[in-house]
């Protein structure tokens, strides 16, 4: 057995906060959500003027990034590729964005990012990694 860690909502927060320092630097309108090591909704915050649709992204984004481990970007990357079966895959939201949180190598929750393009959401998702891997 292992101790498991776990995001608590004041470090989701924390890396909300370096998300929307991030967008708002480049004056990108977005939904950031963070979700737990349950895949999860455990803060979401809606910047002004983001559109409405990128609260659902956001949260589909980040539990994607949860339930595989892995980046968007990755999944968007293999679909792209012609592999269109990943398409049927339950929870795979195959749109650059999302992004796990780690704590000592374990997958404790996500990040996902809606509301620019895709590489802007990658961008803005990335700042919030950095400041979990510091928690």
């Amino acid at each position: 057995m292992f101790t498991k860690k776990s995001l608590t909502l004041a470090d989701a927060k924390a890396i909300a906060a370096a998300a929307e320092a991030e967008a708002l630097k480049n004056n990108w309108n977005v939904t950031i959500s963070i979700v737990d090591d349950g895949g999860n909704l455990i803060y979401l915050q809606r910047l002004d003027d983001a559109g409405i649709g990128s609260v659902a992204v956001s949260q589909e984004k980040a539990r994607t990034a949860f339930l595989f481990k892995r980046s968007t970007k990755s999944i968007e990357e293999v679909v792209a590729g012609g592999r269109a079966v990943m398409l049927t895959l339950p929870g795979a939201t195959p749109i650059q964005g999302g992004l796990p949180l780690l704590n000592e190598g374990r997958v404790v929750g996500a990040i996902g990012i809606s509301g620019v393009q895709s590489s802007e959401d990658e961008q803005i998702a990335r700042a919030g990694v950095e400041v979990a891997a510091k928690l």
